[in-house]
């Protein structure tokens, strides 16, 4: 096997210019409009963790807890009061990006598409009150930050995107084991990949395995156009970006359709396992306006569409 080495990451202005941010924060803004929601980070949930937070008030009865009476809305009103409480839960948001060679090689379109994505939910979250933490995936899923909150840390997810190099061998399966929120990490959990894996039913397969992660799932599957219909005729040479292992080839237009037929069974398959295990799925072009994009992906995020 030959030696594939990483992609040099990509200078921070090419993946979050200023324009980009300026038109992130306008997003976001239109996002609260849209949904003319009042819920903040926390979110009513059945996991463990819970805190406290003020509902509403009723009268108080004989029978009730004394220390539970509002004595200062009694000193106004000269009537017993009790406070009431809603137990919710802190919402986690993990995002996992995959880092490895198809993201970057030779379509580097994919891996700016799918960084902004990554960087624009962390955004939301951190607006929202929400915990972020950024994940890498390849081999396995590493954890690139810990939990952050507060909208302030947005320049450490920045920083942590632009830094993140692409490179080796992706193993769904592998990866998807190794990542296991626990119930006290409850909350919304999104994949960003092309879910090429080792074999072409590896991506099926771990979609099982992330059925088991607790929280709303999505999986966001960034393509390139040639990807699906590579304009190839003739003697050709092709590299595996993520082995290093090379071929020669003599393909004509009938093999390039069946390849066509074959990619769109695969896309089909991935899709329909996930609606089986309840795991939201879209897929989203490289090279696709990134705003229209976002929006059709938060629709899907019931916890994050009004962030």
């Amino acid at each position: 096997m030959n030696f594939v080495p990483e992609a040099v990451a990509p200078a921070r202005e090419e993946l979050f210019d200023a324009a980009f941010l300026d038109r992130l924060r306008t997003l976001a803004v239109r996002l609260r409009k849209r949904r003319i929601l009042s819920r903040r980070g926390a979110q009513t949930s059945p996991a463990t963790g819970f805190t406290r937070e003020f509902k509403d008030y009723r009268h108080y009865t004989p029978r009730e807890d004394y220390r539970a009476i509002d004595w200062r809305l009694y000193a106004r009103l000269d009537k017993l009061f009790v406070r009431l409480y809603e137990e919710t839960q802190e919402l986690n948001l993990h995002l996992i990006v995959d880092t490895s060679a198809s993201m970057a090689r030779p379509y580097p379109a994919k891996r700016v598409q799918s960084l902004r994505f990554a960087v624009a939910l962390a955004y939301l979250g951190l607006a929202a009150q929400q915990r972020v933490s950024l994940y890498s995936m390849a081999e396995s899923v590493r954890q690139e930050l810990p939990p952050l909150r507060g909208q302030g840390n947005i320049e450490k997810i920045l920083q942590c995107a632009s830094r993140m190099r692409h490179g080796g061998i992706t193993d769904l399966e592998q990866a998807f084991s190794s990542f296991l929120p626990s119930r006290q990490r409850y909350g919304v959990i999104f994949v960003i990949s092309d879910f090429f894996g080792r074999e072409i039913g590896s991506a099926a397969a771990a979609v099982k395995r992330a059925a088991a992660w607790p929280g709303e799932c999505h999986f966001l599957q960034i393509l390139h156009p040639d990807e699906r219909a590579p304009s190839l005729e003739g003697e050709v040479e092709l590299d595996e970006v993520e082995t290093g292992e090379r071929r020669r080839f003599w393909i004509t237009r009938r093999d390039v359709q069946r390849y066509t037929e074959g990619f769109d069974a695969f896309c089909d398959t991935l899709s329909r396992e996930c609606a089986a295990h309840r795991i939201d799925f879209m897929q989203c072009a490289a090279e696709e306006p990134f705003e229209q994009s976002f929006l059709d992906l938060l629709n899907r995020s019931r916890a994050l569409a009004g962030a």
